[in-house]
């Protein structure tokens, strides 16, 4: 799946080619992904120009004058730019064209993206509204990581994919951040002292600001705005590498399952 920095080289690659630019015109292939595409959302978006295009966790918000359309990558999702008289592929589901002659491409094999257009603020839609601070924001330090921990009987790892406590950290940098932290993924939440959360913090804004500087991870077919892929996974410490031997102390990375997620770890390096 699509995580925080893959959404993020997405937004920063497609603005180039987005901001300012009025859309021509809308094509829906294919209505039935996560939530179906209302019949009104080519009406809806017809005509506007794009003013802004944030990311909110792992969701797109591209600002119109009137709106905003909120994408989720689900899956195996994926937005790219082509010329207009790109053929569409299979699982080429909706084209947004702009102004220039390009085309906003949403690919989706699996069909567990979303696209949703809204009226008012988009922080109240129900997908947004209840989710925690950004990663890489001020507000997410070791400090507010402990206060959200407190009675929580749940893994570290498991409560760093909860999107209410913090968004954006899923299965493969959590697992990357808490190896390196030192922690084993199995810790009970409550139980990681201040001095560790604070630690911990560090590590997943690290993790991510390094994968970000990457382009992202190349993972099976998901790729950037412009086709290339990413290359953080050439980086990964121990996530997808059981069995071989931790870069740091040697001993054998192990693979335990945990919220029917994989989760990698190297019990010499990484302590309860």
């Amino acid at each position: 799946m699509p995580e925080l920095p893959e959404v993020e080289t997405t937004r920063r690659g497609l603005e180039p080619h987005l901001l300012g630019r009025r859309i021509t015109g809308v094509i829906v292939r294919e209505p039935r992904l996560r939530w179906p595409v209302p019949s009104d959302f080519a009406a809806s978006l017809l005509g506007q120009r794009i003013v802004a295009l944030g990311r909110r966790a792992k969701y797109l918000l591209m600002t119109l004058e009137h709106g905003t359309v909120i994408v989720h990558l689900g899956m195996s999702g994926a937005l790219c730019m082509v010329a207009a008289n790109t053929s569409a592929a299979k699982h080429d589901h909706v084209d947004v064209e702009v102004d220039d002659g390009k085309v906003l491409r949403l690919t989706d094999p699996r069909r567990f993206g979303s696209l949703h257009f809204v009226s008012d603020d988009p922080h109240t839609h129900l997908l947004l509204a209840t989710l925690g601070p950004e990663p890489l924001g001020e507000e997410f330090s070791g400090a507010y990581l402990h206060a959200a921990t407190r009675g929580r009987r749940s893994s570290i790892k498991e409560t760093l994919m909860n999107a209410r406590i913090v968004v954006g950290v899923g299965n493969i940098y959590a697992s990357e951040a808490l190896f390196r932290a030192g922690i084993d993924p199995r810790t009970r939440a409550g139980g990681v002292s201040l001095r560790r959360c604070t630690t911990l913090a560090t590590a997943v804004k690290q993790t991510l600001a390094d994968a970000l500087q990457a382009g992202g991870s190349s993972l099976r077919d998901w790729h950037h705005a412009d086709g290339s892929l990413g290359y953080f996974q050439q980086q990964y410490f121990v996530y997808g590498r059981a069995g071989e031997r931790c870069r740091r102390c040697a001993q054998a990375v192990r693979a335990i399952r945990q919220g029917q997620r994989a989760t990698y770890f190297c019990p010499g390096c990484q302590k309860r």
